[in-house]
């Protein structure tokens, strides 16, 4: 739907246009030269337009490697609560947490990803709730180009008639294929560097070759 509220480019924030200068430089066309930003959130439910969200995470990739000093965590002050979400992210109202609204949260994120690829297991929910708070501020969506671990991990599967190419892995089933340690799932920053590990692995599988730049991993 148009959001017939949104700012004229000539009204658009300081933050926002700090945003978009950055998508002036061209993306590197290897992967060890590209910053990937694998991030989450973590909301009171999965209606992109109802619910909200109550935490972000993120971590940074660079020269294929996780950069534990680059990473990203904000909790969000909720105005929206649903208690059947409580035990999955363990987040309850008015917790003893320092809190960010929306707003500060959402400008503290752009600043952070810049024109970083991003990088997330069912992409289409985090990107969208992003982009709903985004709308909700009167601004355009987010600019990055963005890679789901969901797809990447079935161009590792043996195709064969045995295998769903369609089906749709968790990531607790990717992690558990993996090995990869998951104490820390269902919070934004846990999910977000499982999912790097997992992102690692994956793009190791990939390139049997050594031949897989960042536009091919765009194709698989």
């Amino acid at each position: 739907m148009l959001n017939l509220f949104k700012k004229k480019p000539e009204n658009l924030p300081d933050f926002w246009k700090d945003y978009e200068a950055k998508f002036q430089e061209k993306l590197p066309e290897e992967i060890a030269e590209t910053r990937f930003v694998v991030f989450d959130t973590e909301t009171t439910g999965f209606d992109i337009k109802k619910d909200r969200m109550l935490s972000i995470g993120a971590v940074g990739i660079e020269n294929k490697s996780i950069n534990i000093a680059d990473g990203f965590e904000e909790y969000i002050l909720q105005e929206t609560f649903n208690p059947k979400t409580v035990k999955i992210h363990g987040i309850i109202q008015n917790e003893r947490i320092e809190t960010l609204s929306e707003e500060e949260a959402v400008k503290a994120f752009l600043k952070y990803i810049g024109n970083s690829v991003l990088v997330a297991h069912h992409a289409g929910f985090d990107v969208g709730m992003i982009n709903e708070a985004l709308s909700r501020m009167g601004l355009p969506r987010l600019k990055n180009k963005v890679l789901d671990t969901v797809n990447l991990y079935r161009g590792t599967r043996i195709i064969s008639n045995l295998i769903n190419r369609e089906k749709s892995y968790s990531l607790d089933e990717i992690a558990e294929t993996y090995n990869i340690d998951t104490k820390d799932r269902h919070t934004a920053a846990g999910d977000a560097f499982i999912t790097a590990l997992a992102f690692l692995t994956i793009l190791g599988k990939l390139n049997t070759d050594r031949k897989l730049n960042l536009k091919k991993l765009f194709r698989i």
